[in-house]
């Protein structure tokens, strides 16, 4: 029998792979281990990226597209829809307003369940890599503009550091949203290295702040043995039920 702590449906674990048949010998390995992936850039801009997406969706497996979509709010809007209409959980897009609205009026048309989530500040990010790049802001109050943004275009939740998920947790409350998703990456289990990665937590900690889901790559994928990896991640968020 298959342990509870193996299959926490708030984890999701990134396929952050260089292929697709790496990226489906992953998911067999695991096996029943881990219910939710995530699947970036590199896979879904691969031939036969998408039809994986679509694949896992098949078997049972709940997927997260994180296109981070950022164009003109036409164009966010017809490829909010095609992913919607295709078959999706969540979807990523940047968390700006005529994005985030391009993005909802596509999924709306699509009429999909699938959730739009905005990315408010990518959490590889440090406040003097944000000053270069010309935000007078820091990260948190970065973020706290853009979920306020984000709960005004009616979307669906964000993607933030877990450092900044109780301030996200805490407007998203006094705004009326007690179902806003939080999605944390950067989450690193006890003792592990930090990566690229600068605005980091463990899982305990980022769902104690309010996060809702988890997305975790490197410290599963990256393991010898990955299923006993997610365990250990799963065993570590129990101790915080939602």
């Amino acid at each position: 029998m298959t342990s509870p702590l193996l299959n926490d449906p708030r984890l999701i674990v990134g396929l952050d792979l260089p292929s697709i048949e790496a990226a489906k010998a992953m998911v067999d390995r695991i096996g029943e281990g881990v219910s939710f992936y995530k699947i970036g850039l590199t896979l879904l801009a691969r031939p036969g990226g998408v039809e994986l997406a679509h694949e896992l969706r098949a078997r049972g497996k709940a997927v997260f597209q994180d296109w981070k979509l950022h164009d003109i709010g036409a164009q966010v809007e017809g490829a909010a829809r095609a992913v919607a209409e295709g078959g999706c959980d969540l979807l990523t897009v940047h968390a700006e307003p005529q994005v985030m609205s391009g993005a909802v009026r596509g999924r709306d048309a699509a009429g999909t369940d699938t959730k739009i989530l905005g990315v408010t500040v990518l959490t590889s990010l440090s406040e003097a890599d944000l000053a270069a790049i010309g935000y007078g802001a820091t990260a948190a109050d970065l973020v706290a503009q853009r979920v306020r943004q984000a709960l005004d275009c009616g979307i669906d939740g964000v993607v933030s550091s877990p450092l900044e998920a109780a301030r996200v947790r805490a407007i998203a409350l006094a705004a009326g949203r007690p179902d806003f998703l939080i999605v944390t990456p950067g989450v690193r289990p006890v003792g592990s290295e930090k990566g690229d990665q600068q605005r980091v937590a463990t899982p305990q900690a980022a769902l104690q702040a309010g996060a809702t889901h988890l997305v975790v790559a490197r410290p599963v994928i990256g393991d010898p043995d990955p299923v006993m990896a997610a365990g250990r991640i799963a065993g570590e968020m129990s101790e915080v039920r939602s």
